[in-house]
């Protein structure tokens, strides 16, 4: 356990996680622990380091690191060790033993092969928490494809939920597999923390980028297994979900779009000054969807957002406002929520201060929001430190 950089208003406080992995499922997991109070050492090569720190995204990047790379692994340090060496693995090794938790999110099989896999750790420190994330698993017909974010996507058939009939398959504009799969890890690891305070006994915990996008799809999936015959089928034009009836869609005004979620179509009807109550049956919402949703984006196109808001929101329906990036920013709703920080690091050159803004942990901890400035450090930033204080 370790007291270094300590922050005893956080519930992991003193406790020490080794971050073997790379990139974004394994980084953001251990991430989240580090938010939590946690210690995070992030091992990794001593040339060029975790690969993220060359993956750009949207090709913007700081001081030498991506800006993924940046955000992904805030409140870590760095220890600089190659594991093919026997010296710098002699090294590792004696952190493995002072560790509560190792997260790693090698392709299955290279971890072991590097003698670092759980059945080995476990015989040295026995109350370890291993965390491991693939891409399928470790057993199936899938267990060697590349593991990544769109790959898993297409394979759980997540794209076939998104977008409507007329379209094709429509992927998560985001690296939806990488960060549900991040979640699970980081909730498995403290679960087993808590296992391990009633019992003493550590433990594994494993998932993978398919299983979170089998997870996200729960509902569907389990309608399937309840009857067979029960596929996707993407609705209207304005849809936005493959198994939910008129009028649950996104629908076009004068001057953008607004969201209307599960509402009595004729109630609806007569707010919107639509003659719909020949759709009494709810029944009728599912099975007459197009015709319904047509009737509603041909009279919602008339005023704009806000002048349907305003009758929209005095009835109470489930409703809201389609946000673009820079409306969400700008809003008083997300300043209200206080849900940046500004994270900070020293430059390359040693001299200058490199700060990067981003979104900080989703949680507040005693009704305060979880926040720390500790920026992403440099490859190796901490490894002369690391080696004295643990005497390696």
């Amino acid at each position: 356990m370790s007291t270094s950089r300590s922050r005893p208003e956080l519930p992991l406080d003193g406790i020490l996680v080794l971050d073997f992995s790379q990139f974004l499922a394994g980084p953001v997991a251990a991430m989240r622990l580090a938010d939590l109070g946690a210690r995070v050492i992030k091992i990794e090569r001593p040339n060029g380091g975790d690969i993220g720190r060359t993956l750009a995204f949207a090709g913007l990047e700081t001081d030498g690191d991506t800006l993924s790379f940046h955000i992904m692994n805030r409140n870590k340090e760095s220890f600089a060790a190659d594991l093919k060496n026997s010296e710098g693995l002699a090294q590792v090794w004696k952190l493995v033993e002072k560790a509560d938790v190792i997260i790693q999110n090698f392709r299955p099989g290279v971890i072991e092969r590097l003698g670092l896999g759980y059945e080995e750790v476990k015989k040295v420190n026995p109350n370890i928490i291993y965390a491991s994330a693939t891409g399928y698993g470790s057993v199936g017909p899938f267990r060697d494809r590349p593991g990544q974010d769109l790959l898993a996507q297409s394979i759980s058939g997540l794209p076939w939920l998104n977008g409507t009939a007329e379209d094709p398959p429509v992927p998560m504009g985001l690296a939806v597999a990488d960060i549900f799969t991040s979640t699970h890890l980081a909730h498995g690891v403290t679960a087993l923390l808590l296992r391990r305070e009633r019992t003493g006994v550590g433990g594994l915990v494993e998932s993978s980028l398919l299983e979170a996008m089998l997870d996200l799809q729960f509902e569907l999936i389990s309608a399937n297994l309840f009857d067979p015959n029960v596929i996707v089928k993407r609705g209207a034009s304005n849809s936005a979900h493959a198994f939910l009836p008129a009028p649950y869609g996104l629908y076009q005004t004068q001057d953008g779009y607004l969201a209307i979620a599960m509402t009595p179509i004729p109630h609806l009807g007569e707010l919107l000054g639509v003659d719909l109550h020949a759709y009494e049956d709810p029944k009728s919402w599912w099975s007459d969807q197009e015709t319904i949703m047509n009737a509603l984006s041909s009279r919602l196109t008339l005023h704009t957002t806000e002048h349907w808001l305003a009758i929209l929101d005095a009835a109470d329906i489930w409703c809201a406002p389609v946000l673009t990036l820079p409306e969400l920013v700008a809003h008083e709703g997300f300043k209200a929520l206080d849900m940046t920080q500004e994270t900070k690091r020293t430059g390359h050159d040693g001299i200058s201060e490199v700060s990067v803004w981003t979104t900080r942990s989703p949680m507040r901890i005693d009704g305060r929001p979880v926040k720390s400035t500790k920026g992403a450090p440099h490859v190796g930033e901490d490894t002369e430190k690391i080696r004295t204080e643990f005497n390696l």
